[in-house]
């Protein structure tokens, strides 16, 4: 649930996301006497930053697209991961907002997770460029977009009569300027290393298998923790 927290004349004062890992909101004590609580969803823009936000503390969907970037070795193999992605993720978004598919949280996570550690260990065992890792990202970004719709579903939209489309929108961008934010650091960065061989001999399946083993401890965590 996003909350809004108002002083008298309506300026917020403190606006959060709710969610089962931060159930609380806090502002200061000498404004809470002026603080009314609204539970109105936020606007447009609102949700343009909710998407950006999300995607730079999602530490399991960054961690997936450091995994695709860090073989691709021009800039259309990037473009290429980086599309499909952003197309399945916003399929499975798009069903899971307007309720037409679901999967809950206790299989969306572990997933995830898995996706992770795959990617990893196909970099490690498939040196270079991947051929074929459109597909692979495609498919992977369908689970991913699970995880994505969950921020929606906190919050009640496609839960009540109202818009969809506008969060949706709103949302999606905000996780895609997310995305092309992090990608235009990491590519410039990674294309600039592979000129050297130790870095594709050496760095590439030491990140690789760094990918691994995190992914492989959420993995672990989400399945038993």
């Amino acid at each position: 649930m996003f909350v809004s927290v108002l002083d008298r004349k309506g300026a917020p004062i403190k606006e959060q996301l709710l969610t089962q890992n931060s159930p609380e909101i806090t502002f200061p004590v000498g404004q809470a006497n002026e603080a009314s609580v609204s539970s109105q969803l936020p606007s447009f823009f609102g949700f343009i930053k909710l998407g950006v936000e999300h995607i730079g503390t999602g530490y399991d969907h960054l961690l997936f697209l450091f995994a695709l970037l860090l073989v691709t070795k021009s800039f259309r193999s990037s473009v290429a991961v980086i599309t499909f992605f952003t197309l399945a993720h916003s399929v499975t978004l798009a069903g899971a907002t307007f309720n037409l598919v679901n999967l809950p949280a206790r299989i969306t996570e572990p997933l995830i997770a898995a996706t992770i550690v795959y990617v990893g260990l196909e970099n490690i065992w498939r040196k270079g460029d991947p051929h074929g890792r459109w597909a692979l990202t495609f498919c992977f970004g369908l689970v991913h977009g699970f995880g994505f719709a969950s921020v929606l579903r906190e919050m009640g939209v496609g839960g009540h009569a109202g818009g969809v489309a506008m969060p949706l929108l709103g949302f999606n961008i905000g996780v895609e300027l997310g995305q092309l934010a992090v990608a235009a650091i990491l590519l410039p960065l990674i294309w600039k290393l592979r000129v050297n061989p130790l870095f594709v001999s050496r760095i590439v399946p030491a990140c690789s298998a760094s990918v691994v083993a995190l992914g492989g401890f959420w993995l672990v965590q989400r399945l038993w923790g």
